[in-house]
């Protein structure tokens, strides 16, 4: 009987151990560029994972079609649902060129997911 109960003890103390509940932050930016000659905008998100030009990183629907955003607003409120949360936006100026607003998110996951 002891030796059921401090087997039982081991395992329940390995199992815990094995849980890592550790929590990272992780940051996305979304680029708005404003087009010439039109109130609409080109919006780019940026995971910071690896870019190639031979990949496409556009963002997706869950039937695979490409998302489409109505407005910056659109965006924001897209990564919002997704639970990620606005830490800073900032617009920065290209010269001659149209405004570039930044938005700056941070989203909590699990150590072990992001590795």
């Amino acid at each position: 009987m002891k030796s059921i109960l401090v087997t039982l003890f081991l395992f329940a103390s390995l199992s815990s151990l094995a849980q890592d509940t550790t929590k990272v932050e992780q940051y996305c930016e979304v680029v708005a560029t404003g087009r010439l000659l039109s109130n609409k905008v080109t919006i780019d998100i940026d995971y910071g994972e690896e870019r190639s030009i031979w990949k496409d990183h556009r963002v997706r629907t869950d039937e695979g079609k490409l998302k489409k955003f109505n407005s910056v607003v659109d965006a924001v409120n897209y990564l919002g649902k997704d639970g990620w949360k606005l830490v800073n936006a900032f617009p920065i100026s290209t010269g001659n060129g149209p405004m570039v607003y930044h938005y700056v998110f941070k989203k909590e996951f699990a150590k072990s997911d992001t590795d």
